[in-house]
């Protein structure tokens, strides 16, 4: 590897790239910037104060937030320079949950954001009699605040410690979401995390100083690299909500990003409402709109258009596109989206309207990516999930369970973590030896594709742990068939049914906001989702949707019954129930099987 240490990017942006604005927020409506020398000096400080609260390199701390700030910044460069481990959790889980990840993680403090996190975490450490202390990061009644930590004086002790940081020393903690069972805690090395970021680096073309919008949750790996890379490069980091994003006011437009990452449901809902904003247009606009953005579904990867038709492209960029480009602050350079499966339309409107989105492809246990479209003219084939980085290695395992040329992907990678902490067995799951290598089993089934430039793409096809086999002996991924129906503005989640049952069957979840312009525009009454599912054409049009669906796939596979549920799946429940998706927007399988078994039931009778 290179020798390096996360934090040691701080350091070498101090000394090459100096950024004004390198980390901000806002602080009672107003942008809050901290540059580079102070976020060190900051850094600094806070290390001395952890070892004065008594933490040794190899303690961990743990840490909770909506959303992040520069204070958590602060906070895991200091404890990364220190050797002590940051145990970040996500702020959408249950008291119980907390209480496992500290007790299992031996965490002796625990620094906490807004809202209803103290209570939580206060409610779990009754039981935990390690966790010596909550703090938080903002103003708490019954938490010192994490500024106590702050502190001068000889840091002799911060300097000797921060020189015996290896490389391959690991350097935190990242609790899995998991659809099932408890969560396991993947150890990752500064190795590990500093091999994706300098694979990036070769693919994106960031500039010190660029914009760069952060919402995203650093309990998820995802996002954390991203941070620590847009620490590497340079750039201006300008941390908010999801909730702060979008209208004439909002973070986008406030501060212009060159970079974000996201997810495919936040660029779903995007679509959708330039969709519906098409949809309320009259006359020669609505036709102009609907044009553009049938003219995208011609769209891929360096296309290139000539004579009347490149006519047409720039007719539609001047009069359409170039809105929507505004919409996101008008200065996108690229948007890299991961953590589930982007769909096909999504990726064509936004490229095609010059909205460059990349999409890759990972997991926490390889911090985070083994393969990534990149920038870069032939590197990057839509239905893909990219080529590999340099350095990964990927075997797909054969299976008479999946299709020709499909199997389980393995993989090999300087990412791989180093192991599932406590769990030793856990770790031996999910590690194969083959040929006398070890090889990581990602539970993911894939292919591999021909691409541009003679180049070899992966394309994920399913989860080996989802795979339905249906009482006729039939195996149905259901991936593929949820990802066709949510492709479409009427429907917001779907799960598919028909593991041992006769014939599949789908769970839907209808979009309300296209559901009710659905509803305007065919003069039915609109009163809510509920009242709109009992109405016999609404059940029609989901019939039609399934009609349409069903013809690209086989037999077996079709979708022969449906329930639409008035209620969104959510990664949290007020009233303390099951929630029906992991933090990460997955689906809990079992979960929603056991919640709407009375409605499944119905469907086979």
């Amino acid at each position: 590897m290179l020798g390096k240490r996360l934090f040691d990017y701080l350091y070498e942006q101090l000394e090459h790239c100096p950024q004004d604005h390198a980390f901000g927020h806002k602080v009672n409506g107003q942008w809050r910037y901290y540059s580079t020398q102070e976020t060190v000096r900051l850094v600094n400080q806070a290390s001395l104060g952890l070892l004065r609260l008594g933490l040794q390199p190899g303690d961990k701390v743990a840490t909770v937030v909506y959303q992040t700030t520069p204070a958590w910044v602060v906070l895991d460069f200091a404890m990364a320079q220190t050797g002590i481990l940051n145990v970040p959790m996500y702020p959408t889980i249950s008291a119980r949950e907390y209480e496992y990840i500290l007790r299992e993680s031996e965490s002796k403090y625990c620094i906490v954001g807004e809202n209803d996190l103290y209570e939580k975490v206060r409610a779990a450490q009754a039981n935990l009699p390690g966790l010596n202390e909550i703090f938080a990061f903002g103003e708490h009644p019954r938490a010192r605040s994490w500024e106590t930590l702050l502190a001068d004086g000889d840091f002799s002790e911060v300097e000797r410690l921060k020189a015996g940081i290896r490389p391959g020393d690991v350097m935190t903690l990242v609790y899995t979401s998991g659809t099932t069972g408890n969560p396991k805690g993947v150890m990752l090395t500064h190795d590990n995390i500093i091999f994706n970021i300098e694979a990036l680096r070769q693919l994106i073309p960031f500039r010190p100083g660029d914009r760069i919008l952060s919402f995203l949750p650093v309990s998820h790996v995802f996002e954390r690299v991203a941070v620590y890379a847009y620490t590497a490069f340079g750039g201006s980091v300008a941390f908010t909500g999801t909730e702060n994003l979008g209208g004439e006011t909002g973070d986008l437009r406030a501060i212009r990003p060159h970079y974000f990452t996201t997810v495919p449901r936040l660029l779903e809902k995007v679509y959708d409402k330039i969709v519906a904003k098409g949809i309320e247009l009259r006359g020669i606009k609505r036709a102009l709109f609907f044009w553009a953005l049938h003219l995208t579904g011609r769209w891929y990867f360096d296309y290139t258009p000539s004579g009347l038709a490149a006519l047409k492209w720039k007719i539609a960029d001047r009069l359409i596109f170039s809105k929507w480009r505004e919409a996101l602050g008008g200065c996108v350079k690229t948007i890299i989206t991961g953590a589930s499966a982007c769909p096909l339309r999504i990726m064509r409107t936004f490229n095609a309207a010059g909205i460059p989105v990349r999409e890759g492809y990972g997991m926490t246990e390889v911090a985070p990516a083994l393969s990534f479209n990149s920038m870069k003219p032939g590197g990057a084939m839509l239905g893909t999930v990219g080529p590999l980085l340099d350095g990964v290695k990927v075997r797909i395992e054969p299976s008479p369970d999946y299709g020709p040329g499909e199997g389980e992907i393995l993989a090999q990678s300087p990412g791989v973590m180093a192991g599932y902490y406590k769990q030793p067995e856990k770790t031996a799951e999910v590690m194969r030896r083959i040929d006398g290598q070890n090889w990581l089993a990602t539970g993911d089934v894939g292919a591999w594709v021909d691409g541009p430039g003679g180049r070899r793409y992966l394309k994920i096809t399913d989860r080996k742990k989802e795979l339905l086999k249906t009482s006729q002996g039939k195996y149905v991924a259901p991936a593929p068939l949820e990802s066709a129906l949510k492709e479409h503005y009427l429907v917001e989640q779907a799960m598919i049914v028909g593991d041992d049952l006769k014939f599949v069957s789908a769970l839907i979840v209808p979009a309300a906001e296209g559901l009710r312009d659905w509803c305007l525009r065919h003069q039915i009454e609109w009163t809510g989702v509920a009242a709109a599912l009992q109405r016999p054409e609404v059940q029609r049009r989901y019939e039609m949707l399934l009609e349409r669906i069903n013809p690209h796939f086989g037999k077996f596979e079709q979708i022969k019954k449906f329930k639409l549920l008035p209620d969104l799946w959510e990664p949290v429940k007020a009233d303390g129930s099951d929630a029906e998706l992991t933090p990460t927007l997955k689906l809990k399988r079992r979960v929603i099987l056991k919640k709407f078994q009375h409605d499944i039931d119905a469907m086979y009778r």
